[in-house]
């Protein structure tokens, strides 16, 4: 009986697992969108800064670069003694084909930061469309054109999950794994069967419907603005939209301590936010599913071989889909995806210890604040 079980087990997690293979790849044959329902109306750019990365001159200078007909660009510092303030205004002045200005200042309007440096740029935007980008994602050229195509009758907010690029150490490779074949592949894949979840990475408004659901305001109720936002677009009875594909986020070189305290921050949040859902996580990963296989194989006295065959299939089959997608990848990757999966369970478990955790030294909880995405 036990052995049945397991078996089931086994084999129904990899059905799911390859389902969810099968429709990104399916996804990576589709065009981007041409002009949706709304047409290409003026769109307000709006990204936050803070402090200078590796690749913000690359990243930002990606705003000015967009093949679109109408839009502005508003960048939102807290601080006048920001050292990213002294990039963004060489970046303007370098591009003065574009509209742009950078808005200094902070409203307390939650305990979420990201909000309350972006309330302004939202106020001073001067069109009805406007998409919250994170300033350390990579817009491809077409990047407003395919959100603004993605919008569709029932939508009520675009949004896309990052992947990771360009890693430059084992914690970048780490980073890329969880960000890649797990979580944007599991992210579209629910797009694709059921509805689909935001990402804050990507947040694509029409202003006067957020307006009438309450605004930024309402979006700091939760531990962070993308879950928000998911559920007051399903409280408005529309739908949450993912782009064909998601964009890229260079990740450079990422301390182990960084890849973990950042999973555990988001697995927080999606506890909080989708405590069901949650529940269901410790089945992520190979882990569980590859441990089932080999139970079931020792309980029923197989050969082994048939434990290591579903294992190379499991993994195999993720190395394959970041090959085709274009992201980092290789057989070397197997063990990067092993070490991944290992972490997964811990960090599930530790998520129980507390509800608060600190980001960039502001100390959040859900009674107190609310988590901007990063």
């Amino acid at each position: 009986m036990m052995a049945l079980a397991l078996t089931a087990l086994a084999a129904g997690l990899l059905l799911a697992h390859l389902v969810a293979v099968g429709l990104y790849l399916h996804r990576l044959g589709r065009k981007a969108p041409a002009k949706g329902v709304i047409g290409q109306p003026f769109v307000t750019l709006l990204r936050p800064v803070c402090g200078v990365d590796a690749f913000d001159e690359e990243t930002l200078q990606s705003s000015f670069d967009q093949d679109y007909p109408r839009y502005e660009i508003i960048f939102c510092a807290q601080t006048s003694d920001d050292p990213v303030i002294a990039l963004v205004n060489q970046l303007i002045a370098r591009n003065p084909h574009v509209p742009a200005r950078l808005l200094i200042g902070m409203d307390r309007i939650s305990g979420n930061p990201k909000l309350n440096n972006v309330l302004k740029g939202w106020n001073a935007a001067s069109g009805d469309w406007v998409c919250m980008t994170d300033s350390n994602l990579m817009l491809p050229p077409d990047y407003l054109a395919t959100v603004v195509g993605s919008w569709g009758p029932a939508t009520g907010l675009v949004s896309s999950p990052p992947v990771g690029s360009r890693p430059q150490n084992l914690g970048g490779l780490l980073e890329c794994a969880f960000l890649n074949s797990n979580q944007a592949l599991l992210q579209h894949a629910a797009a694709s069967v059921g509805p689909a979840y935001a990402q804050g990475k990507t947040l694509f408004f029409n202003k006067p419907l957020l307006e009438h659901a309450g605004g930024l305001r309402e979006l700091g109720q939760t531990l962070a603005e993308d879950a928000a936002a998911t559920q007051i677009t399903r409280a408005l009875g529309r739908e949450v939209t993912l782009t064909p594909l998601p964009f890229a986020q260079p990740i450079g070189r990422r301390s182990m301590v960084q890849v973990w305290n950042r999973q555990l921050r988001w697995s927080r949040v999606r506890r909080d936010a989708f405590p069901v859902l949650f529940a269901f996580e410790v089945l992520n990963g190979g882990v569980v599913p590859v441990a089932a296989a080999f139970g079931a194989v020792m309980l029923t006295r197989a050969d082994p071989v048939f434990g290591l065959v579903y294992a190379a299939v499991w993994y195999l089959s993720e190395v394959f889909v970041a090959a085709r997608a274009g992201w980092p990848s290789g057989l070397w990757a197997v063990p990067v995806l092993l070490l991944r999966d290992l972490m997964m369970m811990p960090i599930w478990l530790a998520t129980f210890l507390r509800r608060g955790f600190d980001w960039r030294g502001t100390t959040l909880s859900p009674s107190s604040s609310a988590l901007p995405a990063e």
